[in-house]
C-alpha cells in the first residue's frame, strides 16, 4: 500500500500538535522540579542553575545541532525542526499564563509529562521534524543503522539525567528517570523502521 505524503496543512498542524503536548509536558516537569532528556533537559539543568528563562535556553543549546540536521537529515527537516524549537522556546515562556497548578504530585507530574512529551515527540517524528538535540542523532542512526530511535534516545537520556545528581534531589531525580522511561516507551513502542513515516 502506498502511504500518502502528508500535505502542507497536516504538518502544521502536526507540528503545532506536538509542539503544544510537549510544552504541557514541560509545564509539569518545571512545576514539579524535575528534569527530562536530550537538549530540553540540558536546558532544564542551566535554567536550575542560573536561573535564566527557560525557553531562550533552550533555543540556544539546539543552534549547532542545526548544522548536523541539514548535513544528514536535509534542509526540510532541519527547517521545520528550528519552527518547532523556536515555537517551543515561545510558548514554554508563555505557558505559564494559560495553566497553572494548585497541587500537582510530582510521579503523576513525571509519568504524565513524560507520556505527553513522547507523543508530542512522536507527532513531529511523523512529519519529518524534532525538537532538535538527540532526537536528530537518534533518528538518523535509526535511518542508517537501523537502531531503535527511543532506545538511543532513551541512552542519551539517563546520561544527561546522570549528570544532574548534584542538582536535584534523590526522589527527584528518580521520578525524572522513570518520566525518561515513559517518554521512550511511547517512541521506541509506536516508532519502528518500515511501519509509519507519513512521508
Amino acid at each position: 500500500m502506498t502511504q500518502q505524503a502528508h500535505s502542507l496543512v497536516d504538518d502544521l498542524q502536526g507540528m503545532l500538535s506536538g509542539v503544544i503536548l510537549v510544552a504541557l509536558a514541560l509545564q509539569f516537569f518545571k512545576h514539579a522540579g524535575l528534569l527530562t532528556g536530550g537538549a530540553t533537559g540540558l536546558a532544564f539543568i542551566v535554567y536550575y542553575l542560573s536561573h535564566l528563562p527557560y525557553g531562550p535556553i533552550l533555543f540556544v543549546l539546539n543552534l549547532p545541532f542545526y548544522i548536523f540536521a541539514y548535513r544528514v537529515m536535509g534542509k526540510e527537516f532541519t527547517l521545520k525542526t528550528f519552527a518547532c524549537v523556536a515555537s517551543l522556546a515561545i510558548l514554554a515562556e508563555w505557558m505559564p499564563q494559560l495553566i497553572s497548578f494548585k497541587a500537582l504530585n510530582p510521579m503523576f507530574a513525571g509519568i504524565m509529562g513524560g507520556l505527553l512529551a513522547g507523543v508530542g515527540i512522536l507527532i513531529l517524528i511523523r512529519h519529518k521534524a524534532s525538537l532538535g538535540g538527540v532526537t536528530v542523532l537518534a533518528l538518523y542512526l535509526q535511518k542508517t543503522k537501523g537502531w531503535r530511535a527511543g532506545h538511543v534516545q532513551l541512552i542519551a537520556d539517563l546520561l544527561i539525567l546522570a549528570i544532574a545528581v548534584a542538582i536535584v534531589s534523590w526522589q527527584q531525580l528518580i521520578i525524572s528517570i522513570l518520566s525518561a522511561f515513559a517518554l521512550n516507551l511511547v517512541i521506541a513502542t509506536n516508532h519502528k523502521t518500515g511501519r509509519y513515516m507519513g512521508m
